[in-house]
């Protein structure tokens, strides 16, 4: 008796951040379009603002990776934006309910990818798709590209070319030539160098540091305190007003402490912690470029009264505005906010307002 042979799956899934595009990503492109009728790319870290480890949108990442095959393969290809959630299970959900959206009633899926490090975990994350496990294609490695592109200073460039010819497409090399020109190039490249120096300052100590912060999510009158920060990571970028812990501070005297210098906050001790709601911990691994970064953001809802004036703030020490931004106008704002905090804000907006805060679609 004789088994028939497995009928090909009708789509093949690849997941990553393409940060930027390289020809090892090309190959398992390719590797799935050969296995699949269509193939569903899912553009990891979609809506975050630049940053030296996400320097490019996913609108840019999904143009390059369709100008890098011919015009009949463009064709079967779909790119699905996907949001950093730092909640692995609500990040595998949305995975999963965007590719289904684009899967007829029945088709099969397989999630194609490699194995690299404890990075690629994810690929187990999702029982009853095919898991079709490849072979590193070629020596091609995202993070070295980055770190040459923005650790090469701008007037040598030229000579760095030839290299990447070898590592990434033709159509992905000319966007790199054509983006070092920009004013985005050159922000992102400083952010790249303070990064770099920050991270260079603790490599002498014995142990990987653990940096614990603190931040304050106070509301009143449907309104969410923000800081503008005033200095590189993050600079110009909206984020929940906040701070490292200092050595003999408690996490309620931080906050406290980080409140006032940032916004010049008007409320006594005695009056916050009366509106102390609770401490919500946020400890993702991949949270902060600077390192592990553990923060513990503490509640305050300072009553809803209308007509009532919200208190009075001003941007000090690190920030360069304090501002009350109307809770309705944060979604609009995702691609303005600083690491994870727009997730932060929503987490809490769930567990101490009871509200889901919407998200704006990411498609196109």
């Amino acid at each position: 008796m004789t088994t028939a042979p497995k009928a090909a799956p009708h789509t093949a899934v690849l997941i990553g951040r393409f940060q930027p595009f390289h020809n090892g990503h090309l190959a398992l492109l390719q590797q799935a379009l050969a296995r699949a009728e269509q193939v569903v790319v899912v553009l990891g870290s979609a809506g975050q603002a630049r940053s030296p480890k996400n320097p490019f949108t996913w609108q840019e990442r999904a143009a390059l990776i369709l100008a890098s095959l011919p015009n009949a393969d463009q064709a079967r290809v779909r790119c699905l934006p996907m949001r950093d959630f730092y909640d692995e299970p609500r990040w595998v959900a949305a995975v999963r309910t965007g590719v289904q959206a684009l899967v007829p009633p029945g088709g099969r899926i397989a999630l194609v990818g490699h194995f690299k490090d404890i990075s690629s975990d994810y690929l187990a994350r999702f029982p009853g798709w095919e898991l079709v496990s490849l072979p590193r294609q070629g020596d091609f490695d995202a993070t070295p590209v980055r770190d040459a592109y923005l650790g090469t200073p701008t007037a040598e460039l030229a000579a760095l070319w030839p290299a990447l010819e070898t590592q990434v497409p033709p159509a992905v090399l000319r966007f790199l030539q054509e983006w070092a020109r920009t004013p985005q190039y050159a922000e992102i490249q400083q952010e790249w160098q303070m990064i770099r120096g920050y991270q260079a300052a603790w490599s002498s100590a014995p142990y990987p540091p653990v940096f614990v912060t603190v931040d304050g999510f106070v509301r009143c009158n449907e309104h969410l305190l923000l800081v503008q920060r005033g200095h590189r990571p993050g600079k110009g970028l909206w984020a929940l007003p906040g701070g490292f812990v200092e050595p003999r501070d408690t996490l309620w005297q931080s906050c406290l402490r980080e409140l006032q210098e940032e916004t010049l906050f008007p409320l006594s001790e005695a009056q916050l912690r009366e509106r102390l709601q609770g401490v919500e911990v946020f400890d993702h691994p991949d949270r902060s470029l600077r390192g592990r970064t553990i923060t513990h953001v503490h509640a305050l809802d300072l009553g809803d009264a209308p007509g009532t004036a919200l208190p009075t703030v001003t941007g000090g020490d690190d920030a360069a505005l304090a501002r009350w931004v109307p809770i309705q106008d944060l979604p609009s704002m995702e691609s303005q906010f600083f690491e994870d905090h727009f997730h932060v804000v929503r987490r809490c907006m769930e567990r101490f307002a009871g509200w889901e805060m919407p998200v704006q679609p990411l498609h196109a």
